[in-house]
């Protein structure tokens, strides 16, 4: 029988953990991996949100996980929940992260408690992933960090989350090499994706969207299947000779071509 190369794309029986998944990127993450046939643990702090993410996975004929409550330090119990309730933990999507506060300012007019918060929800909690993922693994696991293309330049106005995501590159990078060959880590950077956080936390309004699209090469903000579809790719036996990667998904714009952050700070 001849092997089908999108057969490769599949993950029967496979079990995954997507952290921040009540909504936007991450709810497109854990309803593309139960696509593919996966069951899904979902983590968010707002259980109404995790109930929609779960209904469209058991839509999907997947089984779902719901573990509400915040993510830090909770990793590790996530971790046993998930092996305790669907059997096996294959795949961990650290996705949680973003900004607690709307402000913007400069980096020097940061207040040391909000670049310490940015830090532990951006970076630290996809370091108490990976360990919890590691722990309970077994071979042919996947760890994939969900960065930002504001990690890979400099970020005005954004500095403490740009600094985490950056953080989390190099984690990504260091976690490849000591955990290969048994667990392939590899992170994922959104360019501008339109999201209730990304609307609410920066204030993007209609106007400022298509001023940020026009920006961009492919003329568009991206969405979260968009995202979830380089996850899905990195989760999968496709991606089985990938590790240590960073892939940016922008609509071809990188950081020589990134003009739009002062604008919007403005």
């Amino acid at each position: 029988m001849t092997s089908n190369l999108l057969d490769r794309f599949r993950l029967d029986g496979k079990v995954a953990v997507v952290t921040g998944s009540g909504q936007g990127i991450g709810r497109a993450i854990a309803w593309a991996l139960a696509d593919a046939g996966c069951d899904v643990a979902l983590n968010a702090r707002r259980r109404a949100d995790l109930e929609v993410t779960a209904a469209g996975i058991e839509e999907r004929g997947q089984r779902a996980l719901i573990a509400d409550g915040d993510i830090r330090d909770f990793s590790a119990t996530l971790g046993e929940r998930t092996v305790a309730e669907l059997g096996r933990l294959d795949i961990w999507v650290s996705n949680v992260g973003g900004s607690d506060e709307k402000a913007t300012r400069q980096l020097i007019d940061t207040p040391d408690d909000v670049f310490r918060s940015q830090l532990e929800l951006n970076l630290t909690t996809a370091f108490q992933g990976a360990k919890a993922a590691a722990e309970h693994m077994g071979d042919e696991g996947v760890i994939i960090n969900i960065s930002s293309g504001a990690g890979m330049r400099g970020s005005p106005f954004t500095g403490p989350y740009a600094a985490a995501k950056a953080g989390m590159n190099n984690l990504t990078q260091t976690l490849a090499l000591e955990l290969a060959p048994r667990i392939r880590v590899n992170a994922v950077a959104p360019g501008p994706v339109v999201t209730e956080a990304y609307e609410e936390v920066l204030g993007v309004d209609a106007d400022k969207q298509a001023q940020i699209a026009s920006t961009i090469p492919m003329q568009r903000l991206g969405t979260g299947d968009d995202i979830a579809a380089a996850v899905l790719y990195f989760a999968s036996p496709a991606a089985s000779w990938v590790t240590g990667q960073l892939l940016l998904v922008a609509g071809g714009r990188t950081h020589r071509t990134h003009q739009y952050q002062q604008q919007v700070a403005e």
